[in-house]
């Protein structure tokens, strides 16, 4: 389960954990009361979208995409924290637990285990105004999903019982952030932002919340806000309209309807303005300002959205800020409830950085838009990239289905295209208007987070131990409900909807085009084939990241700010560098390939430019090189790594100080080579056009010279090592242990392997370790395995998170799996379930757009062929448990893990 609170930029700045998918804001809708007959149901349909409102109250929309044979659920009850009774705000979250665990008619190991078969993505999590519930699954599994949701909706058990195990669970989710010192003072803000109304607690939940919750407070909650007609369910996928409702009324309609409470009403309090300073472990730091904005209902929210989007344009005065070297990076955005919200502005700052300069530069650039306004090219700009978004949402059935909960449940209208027509209608006045009356210096909460590997970790931090058992039944393999058994009990191949044409340029460019028209866009993704630590001369490390900085900077025609307009001008993205992109709607597309290869091929490179962002990278390292993540991570790659290995060089603020424009520019030349790169082009236009574009803006580039060897050499399994990296901010020990594996893509081993680790720890609940760590003993919040391919390096890992008193319990555990692992043969049941995983997760693997020519770029790339799902579906097929039993057997060396632990003061160990 997750919780959603923050979006990306804030997250990373703060240091917290965002999650992408449905409805990236928080902010829900009026609860509505139960108005209709349980004979009453309404209905509507245009196009492929069909709608309708249950006699209970149950809103439904069901939207036709036909880009890959899957289907997206998301389920939306409008109660989150902002309903939670008075002193225990984690209330939702805990329910959004609870919902995993029994139901009447399915357990919480059924469900488990059904996710596993599935091949599904299956999660939850929880905002102030809403919980959701979410499924991506191949289509034909409809049926089961529409049950497990109906199961859920009334029929939540909600034990004493349950609850005493599952509140270990959350307490162990919970203390990884109430250690973290952004997190910690962004709940601080929103208790001053938001005192005195439902938004001042967040969302998460509080230790002295969960110690005072009862199962029976979970009913209440359960009982008052989970009900038909205070709930939305959208459905998109390659569905059939009407069958797929005569479901949901089959399925649903007969629940019965409740009326729910009104929702409370919002009164802002006045407050005074504060800064928050804290330190944190985080490589650099951070000044943010927070600020209350008008609420996804409000009449301007869509002129707050293109206010802080025009802040967070690369041609702002605030991104000018970090292009000219002024700040590590600048930012802005929402973080939009349903009847309020928060903007935040902010800068980053090196290590022993002064944060007073950095805020400085930042309250001047809030302070000229205040005065002088925010730019008209700007907003319009801003106009342009939001309306492209809403074609862009057509691209993934679960972006579109995300629009339409977002649309519904969060911001109270009746459908995405509502949203759409208020951005066309902000003026620039409104946008400015909006700015002066909620940006004011006085109205603001300031949080400054200054680095410090060597602070103390937050006060009322600590651990919480768990309990002695949480999670779900302590089972797998369990029988499944018959809805359910009868629907997974044939295994067959999935139908296969891609069909790439691949070619190859006259001058070496590999092109690989997929057609696809569930939108009027077109994305396009490049791969220069490269390894910095073979190619970059000695004693030059670093000088690949300085110059993929430098891409920013524009081209040799036009500058960084004439580059970005163009880009704007076409409401296009595009970022350059060995991997590259674009995405831009079909009718820029020539135009966008022209900007795109300018700057891949001609990139502006100005000498002032490359003193900044060397000055950036060398200011970063310092912090970073002396943050514990780095050192965990260094600690890893030098325990697998033999010694003198290129993989183990690293840039250091040494090697950066060194580096000049002319290295970057050599490092080019001989890096970026036409013969090198592969180029995938996805969406709406026929391979002829995508070849004739990219001859037309690419077909001039040549190489010269031997093509350079970019694939390092193979690696013999590493020796056994520990390392222990302190981090005095953490509760927690978070643990890896990893080898290096004999095994490459060109070994069908690695299908036996990826089994193996399914069965092992890489299918979540219905994994050996989450079993045994977590569900029976208690040990961990999450405990899991995976396995790495690469052309000629793979490793194996194991990861988990555990109070420090015990890991070595985890460990023991650990190792008693391997070895099983190798000993016996996996059982027929559990190679079934990861044959199942793997099969069935395919078509989910290729369901958007992007994922599309990722993964395409990647297959090609690295020397797959382009149906590489199918090719390891055939061996999965065919796979016995000996094979998977001897593949452990011969390349996982229990005796030789790397094992690397980021944690507490030795002290507490």
């Amino acid at each position: 389960m997750t919780l959603r609170i923050k979006p990306l930029a804030l997250s990373v700045l703060l240091g917290c954990t965002a999650f992408s998918g449905a409805a990236t804001t928080t902010a829900a809708a009026d609860t509505p009361a139960a108005s209709h007959s349980a004979d009453t149901p309404t209905a509507s349909q245009s196009a492929d979208v069909t709608r309708a409102t249950l006699g209970n109250g149950l809103r439904v929309v069901i939207v036709r995409d036909r880009l890959a044979p899957m289907v997206t659920t998301q389920i939306t009850y409008l109660a989150g924290g902002y309903q939670t009774p008075d002193g225990q705000p984690g209330s939702a979250h805990a329910l959004e637990h609870m919902m995993f665990r029994d139901s009447a008619g399915m357990s919480g190991a059924q469900l488990n285990e059904m996710t596993g078969k599935l091949g599904a993505e299956n999660n939850a999590f929880t905002t102030s105004d809403a919980t959701q519930y979410y499924f991506v699954a191949p289509s034909q599994y409809m049926d089961v999903l529409l049950h497990i949701e109906a199961a859920r909706m009334r029929g939540a058990q909600l034990t004493e019982k349950d609850w005493g195990l599952e509140k270990g669970a959350i307490e162990q989710e919970v203390s990884r952030d109430i250690s973290n010192p952004g997190y910690l003072a962004f709940t601080d803000a929103e208790r001053t932002l938001f005192a005195g109304t439902g938004y001042a607690e967040d969302a998460l939940g509080t230790r002295p919340s969960f110690d005072t919750t009862t199962g029976k407070d979970l009913r209440t909650f359960y009982d008052t806000w989970y009900q038909p007609n205070n709930a939305i369910l959208v459905i998109v996928g390659d569905v059939d309209a009407q069958a797929t409702l005569a479901q949901v009324k089959a399925l649903f309609g007969s629940i019965p309807a409740r009326a729910v409470p009104a929702r409370a009403p919002l009164k802002l309090q006045p407050f005074t303005a504060r800064t928050i300073a804290r330190t944190t472990p985080d490589p650099t730091g951070s000044v943010l300002n927070l600020y209350r904005l008008p609420g996804q209902r409000s009449k301007d929210f869509a002129a707050a959205q293109l206010l802080m989007d025009a802040l967070a344009n690369a041609r702002s005065g605030l991104s000018e800020l970090a292009a000219q070297g002024k700040v590590l990076a600048a930012f802005a955005g929402t973080q939009p409830f349903s009847e309020a919200g928060m903007a935040y502005i902010g800068v980053a700052f090196p290590k022993g950085g002064d944060a007073k300069t950095a805020q400085a530069a930042m309250d001047a650039q809030i302070a000229e838009v205040l005065k002088n306004g925010v730019p008209a090219d700007l907003i319009e700009a801003a106009r342009r990239a939001e309306l492209a978004q809403f074609e862009f949402n057509k691209n993934s059935a679960v972006t579109q289905a995300s629009a339409w909960s977002q649309a519904l449940a969060w911001q109270g209208l009746d459908s995405p295209d509502q949203f759409e027509q208020q951005i066309r209608d902000v003026s620039v006045d409104d946008v400015n208007r909006v700015a002066r009356e909620w940006l004011k210096a006085d109205q603001r909460v300031t949080v400054v987070l200054t680095p410090d590997p060597n602070g103390k970790r937050p006060p009322d931090s600590q651990g919480f131990g768990g309990s002695e058992k949480f999670g779900s039944d302590d089972k797998l393999d369990v029988p499944l409900p018959e809805w359910a058994a009868k629907a997974l009990a044939n295994l067959e191949m999935p139908h296969w909807t891609l069909a790439p044409v691949s070619m190859k340029l006259a001058n070496g460019i590999t092109l690989i085009v997929q057609p696809e028209t569930v939108s009027k866009t077109v994305t396009v993704v490049g791969h220069v084939d490269h390894d910095a630590n073979l190619q970059a001369p000695a004693g030059k490390d670093g000088v690949n990241r300085v110059l993929d900085a430098l891409f920013d900077y524009g081209t040799a025609t036009l500058d960084r700010t004439a580059f970005h307009k163009a880009l704007d001008d076409i409401a296009a993205t595009a970022s350059g560098g060995s991997d590259f992109r674009l995405a831009v709607p079909s009718a820029g597309f020539d135009r966008g390939m022209a900007l795109l290869a300018d700057n891949e091929l001609r990139p502006a490179l100005p000498a002032d430019a490359f003193t900044v962002q060397q000055q950036t990278l060398s200011r970063t390292l310092a912090g970073e090189l002396q943050s514990p993540q780095y050192k965990m991570m260094r600690a890893l790659t030098t325990g697998l790594l033999p010694a003198g290995d290129p993989g183990l060089r690293e840039a250091t603020p040494a090697t950066v100080d060194k580096l000049t424009l002319a290295d970057a520019k050599a490092y080019f030349g001989s890096v970026f080579r036409p013969d090198m790169t592969t180029i995938v082009v996805v969406g709406d236009v026929t391979p002829e056009q995508a070849k004739a574009t990219v001859e037309k803006h690419f077909g001039d580039w040549k190489a010269s010279g031997p093509k350079p060897d970019v694939i390092a050499k193979p690696i013999p399994v590493n020796p056994a090592s520990y390392t222990l990296v302190p981090n005095p901010y953490a509760s927690q020990d978070t643990v890896f242990m990893g080898q290096a594996l004999e095994v490459d893509l060109s070994n069908p081993a690695r299908f036996a392997l990826d089994l193996g680790n399914d069965v092992l720890g890489g299918n979540g609940f219905a994994s050996r370790l989450m079993v045994d760590i977590r569900v029976k003993h208690g040990y961990a919040y999450g405990a899991g395995s995976g396995v790495s391919f690469g052309r000629t390096r793979s490793t194996f890992f194991v990861q988990y998170g555990s109070d420090p008193g015990k890991v070595a319990a985890v460990d023991t555990l650990v190792q008693k799996h391997l070895h099983a692992m190798q000993d016996t043969p996996v059982s027929k049941p559990e190679l079934d379930n990861a044959r199942q995983y793997e099969i069935r997760s395919i078509p989910v693997s290729v369901s958007s757009v992007d994922r599309i020519a990722d993964q395409l770029l990647g297959w090609s790339w690295k020397g797959l062929p382009l149906d590489e799902p199918m090719v390891a579906a055939r061996h999965y097929l065919n796979m016995t448990p000996q094979q998977v039993q001897e593949a452990f057997r011969k390349y996982v060396k229990p005796d030789h893990l790397v094992q690397v632990v980021q944690g507490p003061d030795p002290k507490q160990h």
